[in-house]
Protein backbone atom coordinates (compact mmCIF):
# COMPACT_ATOMS: atom_id res chain seq x y z
CA UNK A 1 0.00 0.00 0.00
CA UNK A 2 1.19 3.40 -0.98
CA UNK A 3 2.09 6.17 2.15
CA UNK A 4 -0.65 7.73 3.34
CA UNK A 5 -1.58 11.51 3.12
CA UNK A 6 -1.37 13.55 5.57
CA UNK A 7 -3.56 17.24 4.87
CA UNK A 8 -4.65 17.57 8.91
CA UNK A 9 -1.53 19.60 10.35
CA UNK A 10 -4.16 22.00 12.13
CA UNK A 11 -4.94 19.17 13.99
CA UNK A 12 -1.46 17.85 14.76
CA UNK A 13 1.80 17.56 12.95
CA UNK A 14 4.28 14.92 12.58
CA UNK A 15 6.85 14.91 15.38
CA UNK A 16 10.28 16.25 13.66
CA UNK A 17 13.25 13.66 13.68
CA UNK A 18 15.39 16.07 15.41
CA UNK A 19 12.94 16.22 18.26
CA UNK A 20 12.35 13.27 18.98
CA UNK A 21 16.33 12.57 18.76
CA UNK A 22 16.61 15.55 21.49
CA UNK A 23 14.14 14.24 23.54
CA UNK A 24 15.45 10.32 23.83
CA UNK A 25 18.36 10.79 26.48
CA UNK A 26 15.25 12.32 29.08
CA UNK A 27 13.45 9.03 28.54
CA UNK A 28 16.86 6.59 28.97
CA UNK A 29 19.27 8.69 30.54
CA UNK A 30 18.29 11.53 32.53
CA UNK A 31 15.58 10.69 34.31
CA UNK A 32 15.67 12.70 37.79
CA UNK A 33 12.75 14.78 39.30
CA UNK A 34 13.77 17.91 38.32
CA UNK A 35 12.64 19.44 42.44
CA UNK A 36 15.23 17.07 43.68
CA UNK A 37 18.46 18.57 44.48
CA UNK A 38 20.75 15.76 44.18
CA UNK A 39 22.80 15.43 40.99
CA UNK A 40 19.88 13.19 39.13
CA UNK A 41 17.68 16.14 39.76
CA UNK A 42 20.08 18.81 39.21
CA UNK A 43 20.50 17.52 35.68
CA UNK A 44 17.25 17.41 34.75
CA UNK A 45 16.61 21.02 36.45
CA UNK A 46 19.41 22.44 34.12
CA UNK A 47 18.08 21.16 31.14
CA UNK A 48 14.54 22.68 31.94
CA UNK A 49 15.67 25.95 32.47
CA UNK A 50 18.03 25.48 29.07
CA UNK A 51 14.71 25.02 27.64
CA UNK A 52 12.67 27.93 28.97
CA UNK A 53 15.54 30.27 28.25
CA UNK A 54 15.09 28.70 24.53
CA UNK A 55 11.30 29.39 23.85
CA UNK A 56 11.68 32.95 25.71
CA UNK A 57 15.10 33.83 23.55
CA UNK A 58 13.14 33.00 20.52
CA UNK A 59 10.02 35.19 21.57
CA UNK A 60 12.07 37.85 22.55
CA UNK A 61 10.74 37.66 26.57
CA UNK A 62 11.88 36.97 29.69
CA UNK A 63 12.23 33.22 30.92
CA UNK A 64 10.29 34.32 33.90
CA UNK A 65 7.33 35.13 32.13
CA UNK A 66 7.21 31.83 30.32
CA UNK A 67 5.43 29.06 32.10
CA UNK A 68 5.51 25.43 30.67
CA UNK A 69 1.83 23.92 30.49
CA UNK A 70 -0.04 20.53 29.26
CA UNK A 71 -1.21 22.23 26.12
CA UNK A 72 -2.62 24.86 24.58
CA UNK A 73 -6.37 24.03 26.39
CA UNK A 74 -4.92 24.41 29.98
CA UNK A 75 -2.99 27.55 28.98
CA UNK A 76 -6.18 29.10 27.86
CA UNK A 77 -7.80 28.37 30.82
CA UNK A 78 -5.11 29.49 33.04
CA UNK A 79 -4.89 32.96 31.97
CA UNK A 80 -9.05 33.17 31.06
CA UNK A 81 -9.97 31.81 34.74
CA UNK A 82 -7.31 33.71 36.77
CA UNK A 83 -7.53 37.12 35.49
CA UNK A 84 -10.95 37.00 37.24
CA UNK A 85 -9.38 36.15 40.64
CA UNK A 86 -6.06 38.13 39.93
CA UNK A 87 -6.88 40.92 37.69
CA UNK A 88 -10.09 41.93 38.57
CA UNK A 89 -11.50 40.74 35.43
CA UNK A 90 -15.53 41.47 35.24
CA UNK A 91 -16.23 41.53 31.25
CA UNK A 92 -15.04 39.24 28.65
CA UNK A 93 -15.39 39.76 25.13
CA UNK A 94 -14.54 36.89 22.56
CA UNK A 95 -16.25 35.71 19.26
CA UNK A 96 -18.09 33.49 18.03
CA UNK A 97 -15.22 32.01 15.98
CA UNK A 98 -12.79 31.00 18.80
CA UNK A 99 -11.66 27.74 19.69
CA UNK A 100 -13.77 26.05 22.76
CA UNK A 101 -10.72 26.25 24.85
CA UNK A 102 -11.72 29.87 24.89
CA UNK A 103 -15.71 29.53 24.19
CA UNK A 104 -16.67 26.85 26.70
CA UNK A 105 -14.66 28.53 29.02
CA UNK A 106 -15.63 31.84 28.56
CA UNK A 107 -19.16 31.24 28.44
CA UNK A 108 -18.76 28.29 31.45
CA UNK A 109 -17.78 31.40 33.36
CA UNK A 110 -20.38 34.10 32.56
CA UNK A 111 -22.99 31.11 33.40
CA UNK A 112 -21.84 30.55 36.62
CA UNK A 113 -22.19 34.12 37.38
CA UNK A 114 -18.42 35.27 37.64
CA UNK A 115 -18.56 37.40 34.33
CA UNK A 116 -20.04 39.22 32.12
CA UNK A 117 -19.71 37.74 28.73
CA UNK A 118 -20.03 39.93 25.00
CA UNK A 119 -19.52 37.62 21.77
CA UNK A 120 -18.17 40.65 18.84
CA UNK A 121 -20.12 40.39 15.29
CA UNK A 122 -18.34 38.66 12.57
CA UNK A 123 -19.29 39.33 9.06
CA UNK A 124 -19.88 36.04 6.63
CA UNK A 125 -16.02 35.86 5.40
CA UNK A 126 -15.90 35.49 9.67
CA UNK A 127 -13.78 38.54 10.03
CA UNK A 128 -14.36 40.72 12.94
CA UNK A 129 -15.25 44.41 13.59
CA UNK A 130 -12.72 45.77 15.44
CA UNK A 131 -14.94 49.45 16.06
CA UNK A 132 -17.23 47.75 17.47
CA UNK A 133 -14.44 46.34 19.39
CA UNK A 134 -13.57 49.73 20.48
CA UNK A 135 -17.07 50.89 21.29
CA UNK A 136 -16.88 48.15 23.94
CA UNK A 137 -14.15 48.32 25.40
CA UNK A 138 -14.79 52.32 25.96
CA UNK A 139 -18.16 51.09 28.08
CA UNK A 140 -16.61 48.66 29.82
CA UNK A 141 -13.97 48.43 32.17
CA UNK A 142 -12.40 45.79 34.08
CA UNK A 143 -12.42 43.55 30.07
CA UNK A 144 -10.68 40.58 29.14
CA UNK A 145 -10.30 40.83 25.54
CA UNK A 146 -9.91 36.74 24.02
CA UNK A 147 -9.31 36.89 20.56
CA UNK A 148 -7.00 34.07 18.61
CA UNK A 149 -4.11 34.94 16.12
CA UNK A 150 -4.77 32.52 13.38
CA UNK A 151 -8.38 30.81 13.13
CA UNK A 152 -7.72 26.76 12.94
CA UNK A 153 -10.88 26.21 10.87
CA UNK A 154 -10.95 28.79 8.29
CA UNK A 155 -7.39 30.52 8.59
CA UNK A 156 -8.90 34.55 9.27
CA UNK A 157 -5.91 35.94 10.53
CA UNK A 158 -5.74 39.08 13.45
CA UNK A 159 -3.72 42.03 14.06
CA UNK A 160 -2.86 41.65 17.34
CA UNK A 161 -0.82 44.97 17.42
CA UNK A 162 -4.10 46.68 16.44
CA UNK A 163 -6.24 44.49 19.14
CA UNK A 164 -3.40 44.74 21.57
CA UNK A 165 -3.44 48.66 21.22
CA UNK A 166 -7.22 49.06 21.76
CA UNK A 167 -6.76 47.25 25.03
CA UNK A 168 -3.83 49.08 26.40
CA UNK A 169 -6.30 52.40 25.16
CA UNK A 170 -9.09 51.08 27.30
CA UNK A 171 -6.89 49.56 30.16
CA UNK A 172 -8.48 46.20 29.07
CA UNK A 173 -6.21 42.94 29.00
CA UNK A 174 -5.27 40.59 26.36
CA UNK A 175 -5.45 36.61 25.44
CA UNK A 176 -4.68 35.57 22.25
CA UNK A 177 -5.03 31.65 21.76
CA UNK A 178 -1.94 31.93 19.37
CA UNK A 179 -1.68 27.63 19.18
CA UNK A 180 -2.25 27.76 15.35
CA UNK A 181 0.86 30.34 14.37
CA UNK A 182 3.11 29.78 16.86
CA UNK A 183 6.20 28.49 15.44
CA UNK A 184 4.48 29.53 11.71
CA UNK A 185 4.80 33.09 12.64
CA UNK A 186 7.75 35.38 14.32
CA UNK A 187 6.61 37.37 18.02
CA UNK A 188 8.14 39.30 19.93
CA UNK A 189 6.82 40.22 23.04
CA UNK A 190 8.91 43.02 23.92
CA UNK A 191 6.86 45.16 20.72
CA UNK A 192 3.64 43.33 21.22
CA UNK A 193 0.82 44.82 23.26
CA UNK A 194 -0.43 40.90 25.00
CA UNK A 195 -0.75 39.83 28.55
CA UNK A 196 -1.17 36.56 27.76
CA UNK A 197 -0.37 34.02 24.72
CA UNK A 198 -0.12 30.47 24.74
CA UNK A 199 1.53 27.68 22.53
CA UNK A 200 1.34 23.89 21.82
CA UNK A 201 4.29 22.05 20.73
CA UNK A 202 2.69 19.49 18.68
CA UNK A 203 1.14 22.11 16.62
CA UNK A 204 5.46 22.89 15.32
CA UNK A 205 5.86 19.24 14.84
CA UNK A 206 6.93 18.85 18.76
CA UNK A 207 5.40 15.99 21.17
CA UNK A 208 1.49 16.20 22.26
CA UNK A 209 0.59 17.10 25.75
CA UNK A 210 2.94 19.72 26.52
CA UNK A 211 2.54 23.58 25.71
CA UNK A 212 3.44 27.01 27.33
CA UNK A 213 1.64 30.38 28.75
CA UNK A 214 3.06 33.73 28.14
CA UNK A 215 2.35 35.86 31.32
CA UNK A 216 3.55 39.22 31.08
CA UNK A 217 5.31 40.47 34.00
CA UNK A 218 2.75 43.44 34.38
CA UNK A 219 -0.02 41.22 34.46
CA UNK A 220 0.63 39.00 36.82
CA UNK A 221 -2.22 35.78 37.97
CA UNK A 222 -2.33 33.24 40.35
CA UNK A 223 -2.30 29.45 39.32
CA UNK A 224 -4.70 27.16 38.04
CA UNK A 225 -3.34 24.24 39.35
CA UNK A 226 -1.96 23.92 42.78
CA UNK A 227 0.11 21.15 44.65
CA UNK A 228 3.59 22.11 44.33
CA UNK A 229 5.81 24.87 44.36
CA UNK A 230 6.92 23.38 40.57
CA UNK A 231 7.18 26.64 37.21
CA UNK A 232 7.96 29.42 40.19
CA UNK A 233 4.57 28.31 42.12
CA UNK A 234 2.56 28.94 39.01
CA UNK A 235 1.66 25.16 38.19
CA UNK A 236 1.77 22.45 40.47
CA UNK A 237 2.97 18.59 39.83
CA UNK A 238 5.60 17.25 38.25
CA UNK A 239 7.51 18.89 34.75
CA UNK A 240 7.37 17.18 31.79
CA UNK A 241 10.25 17.51 31.21
CA UNK A 242 11.01 15.49 27.73
CA UNK A 243 8.13 16.95 26.46
CA UNK A 244 9.88 20.24 27.62
CA UNK A 245 12.60 19.70 25.87
CA UNK A 246 10.85 18.75 22.39
CA UNK A 247 9.13 21.70 22.72
CA UNK A 248 11.91 24.07 23.06
CA UNK A 249 13.61 22.14 20.02
CA UNK A 250 10.37 22.05 17.92
CA UNK A 251 10.48 25.95 18.10
CA UNK A 252 13.71 26.13 17.50
CA UNK A 253 13.85 24.42 14.81
CA UNK A 254 10.74 26.32 13.15
CA UNK A 255 12.15 29.55 13.78
CA UNK A 256 15.18 28.81 12.00
CA UNK A 257 13.21 28.04 8.92
CA UNK A 258 10.23 29.90 9.23
CA UNK A 259 10.61 31.96 5.67
CA UNK A 260 11.55 28.81 3.97
CA UNK A 261 8.83 26.71 4.95
CA UNK A 262 6.16 29.57 4.77
CA UNK A 263 7.54 30.19 1.48
CA UNK A 264 7.13 26.57 0.69
CA UNK A 265 3.68 25.94 2.37
CA UNK A 266 2.41 29.14 0.44
CA UNK A 267 3.62 27.62 -3.07
CA UNK A 268 1.12 24.50 -1.92
CA UNK A 269 -1.77 26.59 -0.88
CA UNK A 270 -1.81 28.48 -4.28
CA UNK A 271 -1.35 24.99 -6.06
CA UNK A 272 -4.33 23.55 -4.24
CA UNK A 273 -6.48 26.37 -4.66
CA UNK A 274 -5.75 26.87 -8.90
CA UNK A 275 -6.07 22.95 -9.50
CA UNK A 276 -9.61 22.61 -7.51
CA UNK A 277 -10.62 25.53 -9.50
CA UNK A 278 -9.44 23.69 -12.60
CA UNK A 279 -10.61 20.46 -11.98
CA UNK A 280 -13.98 21.30 -9.95
CA UNK A 281 -16.62 23.37 -11.35
CA UNK A 282 -18.43 25.24 -8.57
CA UNK A 283 -15.33 25.56 -5.71
CA UNK A 284 -15.38 28.19 -3.17
CA UNK A 285 -13.74 28.76 -0.31
CA UNK A 286 -14.64 29.59 3.62
CA UNK A 287 -14.01 32.29 5.33
CA UNK A 288 -10.47 33.64 4.23
CA UNK A 289 -8.35 30.74 4.30
CA UNK A 290 -7.83 31.66 0.34
CA UNK A 291 -6.25 34.50 0.52
CA UNK A 292 -2.92 33.13 0.56
CA UNK A 293 -1.40 36.52 1.70
CA UNK A 294 -3.60 37.42 4.52
CA UNK A 295 -4.63 34.39 5.94
CA UNK A 296 -3.13 31.37 8.07
CA UNK A 297 -1.10 29.93 5.21
CA UNK A 298 -1.63 26.39 6.86
CA UNK A 299 -5.15 26.25 6.14
CA UNK A 300 -7.27 26.04 3.29
CA UNK A 301 -10.85 25.81 4.15
CA UNK A 302 -12.92 24.47 0.78
CA UNK A 303 -16.96 24.05 -0.20
CA UNK A 304 -17.43 21.65 -2.43
CA UNK A 305 -20.58 21.55 -4.77
CA UNK A 306 -24.26 19.55 -3.64
CA UNK A 307 -23.05 15.70 -4.58
CA UNK A 308 -24.92 12.69 -3.81
CA UNK A 309 -21.59 11.64 -1.69
CA UNK A 310 -21.27 14.99 0.13
CA UNK A 311 -21.68 13.03 3.10
CA UNK A 312 -19.40 10.55 2.47
CA UNK A 313 -16.48 12.66 1.68
CA UNK A 314 -14.08 12.14 4.38
CA UNK A 315 -14.87 8.78 4.36
CA UNK A 316 -14.46 8.28 0.67
CA UNK A 317 -10.98 10.36 1.43
CA UNK A 318 -10.10 8.52 3.62
CA UNK A 319 -9.97 5.41 1.60
CA UNK A 320 -8.18 6.74 -0.81
CA UNK A 321 -5.46 7.16 1.81
CA UNK A 322 -6.24 11.23 2.78
CA UNK A 323 -6.70 12.68 5.98
CA UNK A 324 -8.46 15.63 6.19
CA UNK A 325 -10.57 17.23 9.24
CA UNK A 326 -14.36 18.74 8.12
CA UNK A 327 -13.46 20.67 11.22
CA UNK A 328 -11.86 21.34 14.63
CA UNK A 329 -10.20 17.56 15.55
CA UNK A 330 -10.92 18.83 18.48
CA UNK A 331 -14.97 18.31 17.96
CA UNK A 332 -14.54 15.23 15.78
CA UNK A 333 -17.22 12.25 16.79
CA UNK A 334 -19.84 14.97 17.25
CA UNK A 335 -22.57 15.65 14.53
CA UNK A 336 -23.13 19.18 15.80
CA UNK A 337 -20.54 20.18 12.74
CA UNK A 338 -18.28 22.95 12.92
CA UNK A 339 -19.70 25.80 15.10
CA UNK A 340 -16.60 28.08 13.53
CA UNK A 341 -18.39 27.61 9.88
CA UNK A 342 -21.98 27.66 11.48
CA UNK A 343 -21.49 31.12 13.17
CA UNK A 344 -20.52 31.95 9.31
CA UNK A 345 -24.23 32.04 8.13
CA UNK A 346 -25.99 31.16 5.43
CA UNK A 347 -24.01 27.98 4.21
CA UNK A 348 -25.43 25.64 2.15
CA UNK A 349 -26.23 22.67 3.80
CA UNK A 350 -25.95 20.35 0.67
CA UNK A 351 -22.35 21.34 0.18
CA UNK A 352 -19.28 19.78 2.06
CA UNK A 353 -16.96 21.55 3.69
CA UNK A 354 -13.63 20.26 4.32
CA UNK A 355 -10.21 21.60 5.93
CA UNK A 356 -7.21 20.96 4.14
CA UNK A 357 -3.87 21.84 6.57
CA UNK A 358 -0.39 21.78 5.39
CA UNK A 359 3.10 21.39 7.31
CA UNK A 360 6.85 21.56 5.73
CA UNK A 361 6.55 17.89 5.26
CA UNK A 362 3.76 18.08 2.63
CA UNK A 363 4.86 17.59 -1.07
CA UNK A 364 3.08 19.01 -4.28
CA UNK A 365 3.28 15.27 -5.34
CA UNK A 366 0.76 14.89 -2.18
CA UNK A 367 -1.38 18.04 -3.44
CA UNK A 368 -1.39 16.93 -6.61
CA UNK A 369 -2.93 13.11 -5.80
CA UNK A 370 -5.20 15.09 -3.32
CA UNK A 371 -6.97 17.19 -6.14
CA UNK A 372 -7.21 14.02 -8.36
CA UNK A 373 -8.66 11.89 -5.75
CA UNK A 374 -11.29 14.19 -5.80
CA UNK A 375 -11.61 15.18 -9.00
CA UNK A 376 -12.32 11.60 -9.31
CA UNK A 377 -15.72 12.33 -7.03
CA UNK A 378 -17.03 15.47 -8.42
CA UNK A 379 -18.07 16.20 -11.77
CA UNK A 380 -14.82 17.30 -13.31
CA UNK A 381 -14.23 19.96 -16.38
CA UNK A 382 -11.74 18.42 -19.07
CA UNK A 383 -7.99 18.37 -18.60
Amino acid sequence: MSQRIFLDNAATTPIDPEVFEAMLPYFKDFFGNPSSIHAHGRKVKAALETARKTVAGILNTSPGEIFFTSGGTEADNTAIQQSIDSLGVKHIVTSKLEHHAVLHTAEHLAKAGKVKLTLLTNKADGSLDLNELEDILKENPNTLVSLMHGNNEIGNLLDLNKVGELCRANGAFFHSDTVQTMGHYNFDLQALPVDFIVGSAHKFHGPKGVGFLYINANSKINPLIHGGAQERNMRGGTENIYGIIGLAKALELASKGIESHKNHIMGLKRLMIDQLKEKIEGITFNGQSAQVENSLYTVLNVSFPPHPDNEMLLFNMDIEGISCSGGSACSSGTNLGSHVLNSLGGLDPERANVRFSFSKFTTEEEILKTVNALAGIFATKEA
